[in-house]
């Protein structure tokens, strides 16, 4: 991190702390990562700067949330998340097959092709769907810019639907902190060091590496052996802005306008997934012992984060939806790119053939 412009990284920090605490007094959900979101990217624009936030510092605020995650692991989380893996990826797959039908089936009115299309709405990582998506030749530009409406349409819709659906509402530091009080853990900190160690070392190697190691990791030694402190609710905090303006940065009034009229078909099929994913976790909720909001959260096609975060404000059981959702987002990026891949590569040689 040598050559720091830090008079630009503290405007991006101050623009960011001002949203978030804005969205805080406004009672509005996830206020700390979708304030700062919100505010860093529309000041950068329409002031035309560029925010600033080294990828270090970013990653650093996801290694924290993935710390933080793991704390609410406890044995019973595991016998617990056991008996709802199969039902869960059932769900998962009518809930992706739902979506690549859906984006085939808009491309009989938009001059979008069906790779680009299909790409475009799965409900997996952006950066995963890019990447396969170029190895078909797909308008990876396009599939950048609709993987970007989808995700801020379900940051800012689930969030606030659940939030107020359901009358176990909180914000600001109780949405960061797995109890009503704090106290200081002196010498048991240094069990972190583990998980951030692991943090680094698996951020490149696994998807989503830089929250699922350390949260694994914590989650064993809560588990197992340790009976680990609890993370500042100001460090929090700052990991949550943290990564909401590592989010806002990376979004572009630029690239939201040249998908120009076709972001609102692709928000609309955004809108159509959440409400099929709300009718799964119902069905979720109807046949297991969880409740609805953890059923809901855990099925929602929404980042983890977010969703663990939104689950700790409403009542819902945060280590089972983050379990819920790695199982998912470890499903997307792992099984369902070689399959479209294969799809769509056989579909390619046969109309060359032709």
């Amino acid at each position: 991190m040598r050559n720091i412009p830090y008079f630009y990284l503290v405007e991006t920090y101050i623009i960011g702390t001002i949203g978030g605490y804005l969205f805080f007094l406004g009672g509005l959900p996830l206020p700390w990562v979708l304030g700062a979101l919100t505010f860093v990217m529309m000041y950068q624009g329409i002031s035309k700067r560029k925010m600033y936030c080294p990828d270090q510092l970013k990653q650093s605020g996801f290694l924290i949330l993935g710390m933080f995650f793991g704390l609410f692991f406890t044995a019973e989380t595991l016998s617990t998340v056991g008996p709802y893996v199969v039902p869960y990826i059932v769900s998962t797959i009518i809930l992706v097959g739902i979506s690549i039908l859906n984006s085939v089936v808009v491309t009989r009115w938009i001059p979008v092709d069906r790779i680009t299309s299909v790409f475009g709405s799965i409900p997996g990582g952006l950066s995963e769907m890019v990447i396969a998506s170029e190895s078909l030749n797909a308008r990876s530009s396009l599939v950048v810019i609709f993987q970007t409406v989808r995700l801020l349409t379900v940051l800012f819709l689930v969030p606030f639907v659940v939030v107020h659906t359901f009358t176990n509402t909180g914000s600001g530091l109780d949405a960061a902190l797995p109890g009503a009080t704090y106290a200081f853990g002196g010498w048991e900190y240094l069990w972190f060091v583990l998980p951030v160690i692991g943090g680094i070392l698996f951020r490149k190697r696994i998807p989503a590496g830089i929250v699922i190691a350390p949260m694994t990791l914590t989650a064993m030694m809560n588990i197992l052996f340790i009976d680990m402190a609890s993370l500042p609710p100001l460090l929090l905090v700052f990991a949550q802005i943290t990564v909401g303006i590592g989010m806002g940065k990376g979004t572009a009034f630029a690239d939201l306008k040249l998908g120009g009229k076709y972001c609102l078909v692709y928000f609309g099929l955004t809108v159509t997934l959440i409400l099929v994913s709300f009718g799964l976790g119902v069905g979720l909720a109807a046949f297991t012992s969880l409740n609805l909001p953890t059923a809901i959260l855990s099925v929602a096609p929404g980042g983890l984060i977010e969703m663990v975060l939104t689950a700790s404000t409403v009542g819902g059981d945060p280590a089972v939806v983050s379990s819920l959702q790695l199982v998912r987002l470890l499903f997307i990026i792992i099984v369902v790119p070689p399959v479209l891949k294969w799809y769509f590569g056989r579909k390619l040689e046969a109309d060359r053939a032709v």
